[in-house]
């Protein structure tokens, strides 16, 4: 009988900054017995594993690609190797697998599979966006993308300021960086005058930001966030 494979969830840098400031030691010696990849872009899967060990033989490893166009059907395809008995490595364009990021529905196949789950230890631009901000660490709710419509975004900012104040807790979200500057307005536009606006931008690297004012106070903020990979904080 096969021995099935075991499913590593192997978080990745964010941005550009040094492998070795993100990454633990333990994960770069663990891809050297990985031999199979499930990836959300094969090419910066290459580039990131060589940046963990320079001689690793590339051209010995397979890839499958996971991402929003990966249909339910494909995962048991996906699957296949591990099901015959090697070990596969999920990575994430950034930070780790499956937070704000695709691959929870893989992960969860393979517990029906009865796949044994490996997390990892690596960055979490969420998490280190919320040990910075000074805001409650103890009851906080993260919703990912909030709508593009103006109207409706603006509606759910205040729907979550609304939760701040009511539940103390603090209302954690992201954007495409190239629309920041869209939701800093919708924020000061929507939000109250006296509600926390914490702006994380450009986390563990050399140009990292992170801002913490009222909405009143970043109405007349200078700071520029467009096309800067950002954490949106609000709290009372």
């Amino acid at each position: 009988m096969i021995k099935v494979g075991q499913l590593f969830l192997l978080p990745a840098p964010l941005g550009s900054d040094s492998v070795s400031k993100q990454i633990p030691e333990y994960n770069k010696h663990l891809i050297n017995e990985i031999t199979y990849y499930i990836v959300e872009n094969t090419r910066t899967a290459r580039r990131y594993l060589k940046q963990l060990n320079p001689d690793l033989p590339l051209d010995n490893l397979q890839f499958a690609e996971l991402n929003e166009h990966t249909r339910d059907h494909e995962l048991m395809d996906i699957f296949q190797p591990v099901l015959n008995g090697e070990n596969a490595g999920l990575i994430s364009e950034a930070g780790l697998p499956c937070v704000a990021d695709p691959g929870n529905n893989l992960v969860f196949m393979a517990h029906q599979l009865g796949i044994r789950i490996v997390p990892l230890v690596g960055p979490s631009s969420v998490m280190l966006a919320l040990m910075a901000s000074g805001f409650n660490g103890q009851n906080f709710v993260f919703y990912g993308y909030l709508p593009i419509d103006k109207r409706q975004r603006e509606q759910k900012l205040k729907e979550l300021e609304r939760n701040a104040w009511k539940n103390d807790q603090t209302q954690i979200f992201i954007e495409t960086p190239y629309r920041n500057m869209q939701m800093l307005e919708s924020i000061t536009h929507a939000c109250r005058a006296d509600s926390r606006l914490c702006i994380a931008a450009n986390l563990i690297s050399a140009n990292e930001t992170i801002v913490n004012k009222t909405v009143k106070e970043w109405k007349s903020s200078k700071h520029n966030f467009h096309k800067q990979p950002a954490i949106f904080l609000i709290y009372k």
